[in-house]
């Protein structure tokens, strides 16, 4: 199931008609700093995650 240049635009047209025009760009903003906080949480999260294996006591 993939998606046509048809409905690509039919897609566009239904979120400039939802949010206007002047809103897309800060709603895009808004994703963009998300997707960067969420890498940023998972890429902390492996790092911590193995500075916290303890090490065997001897």
């Amino acid at each position: 199931m993939s998606f046509g240049p048809t409905e690509i635009f039919i897609i566009l047209l239904i979120v400039v008609l939802l949010f206007g025009a002047k809103k897309i760009p800060e709603l895009m903003k808004g994703v963009g700093k998300g997707i960067k906080e969420f890498k940023n949480a998972t890429e902390n999260k492996d790092s911590d995650t193995e500075s916290e294996t303890p090490s065997k006591p001897e």
